[in-house]
């Protein structure tokens, strides 16, 4: 195993790991599988070799990404979930953020090294800019919002497909470790 990395990374799951449009639901509307957006498993798995943390926080039902990541085999790259049917909340809420925090026993003095990655500028954008949070929109699904309404909404950096995640991720990590 690779030495931990500074820069942590928070990610959301659907439409930022997983294509929403293959989900396969069961009769109570629980995700029993689908499939990865165009090489966002392999950039998942890549990050947790190179000793990357990475904190699942997205929006959802536990059991649907239990099943989801259980079918694709890559559930060990989280070093944490945070699940907003257990938290209680959605994202923007802080708490879905500061749960992730909490699991990965992270205090104030770490929010300027911790990205999050999400596709939706509403909730994964603004949550992460209202925490002091490095954030990098995935401008990579049709759905959800596509313009910055609100001044919170404006991320830090933009990526158009899951891998150019690596490049930006080496260079944040880079710039922390000159500081």
């Amino acid at each position: 195993m690779t030495n931990k990395k500074k820069l942590i990374i928070f990610t959301d799951s659907g439409d930022t790991i997983i294509d929403e449009a293959t989900q396969v639901y069961d009769d109570r509307g629980i995700v029993l599988e689908a499939d990865f957006i165009p090489g966002a498993g392999e950039v998942l798995k890549q990050l947790h070799d190179e000793g990357f943390t990475i904190a699942l926080v997205a929006d959802g039902e536990w059991e649907s990404f239990r099943n989801v990541y259980r079918v694709n085999g890559l559930g060990y790259c989280f070093d944490a979930w945070v699940v907003s049917e257990v938290v209680g909340k959605q994202k923007p809420a802080p708490i879905m953020f500061q749960s992730a925090f909490e699991k990965l026993n992270l205090t104030e003095a770490d929010r300027s090294r911790i990205v999050m990655v999400g596709n939706n500028l509403k909730k994964d954008i603004a949550g992460a800019n209202r925490q002091g949070l490095i954030s990098v929109w995935l401008d990579w699904s049709p759905r959800y919002f596509h313009t910055v309404e609100e001044p919170d909404w404006q991320p830090d950096h933009i990526i158009h497909t899951p891998a150019e995640l690596i490049p930006l991720v080496h260079m944040l990590e880079a710039e922390l470790e000159n500081q």
